[in-house]
């Protein structure tokens, strides 16, 4: 098993655990550590802080951990995951 633990920003927690499950992943916890499980690799949504960037701006920071059967594995989900979680102005 691999794993590789990644910080997000600015996103709601609740859509960080629906990116899971629309991946095909369910969630098999309801509190801190949120672990969703796919048949070969899972996620766990360890913390979650509200951080001040500036004085006024305050932004959520979440701490997710992967872990997966092979780097190869691992890499993909993250990859996917993070086209997830990618935000375009406009």
């Amino acid at each position: 098993m691999v794993s590789c633990k990644l910080e997000f920003r600015g996103i709601n927690l609740e859509y960080l655990g629906i990116y899971f499950e629309e991946l095909g992943a369910k969630q098999i916890t309801h509190s801190f550590p949120y672990i969703y499980k796919h048949h070969n690799w899972s996620a766990e949504i360890l913390t979650e802080e509200i951080i001040s960037l500036t004085r006024i701006i305050k932004v959520s920071q979440v701490h997710i951990r992967f872990i997966a059967e092979s780097n190869e594995i691992l890499d993909e989900l993250i990859q996917s995951y993070r086209k997830k979680t990618t935000r375009v102005g406009g």
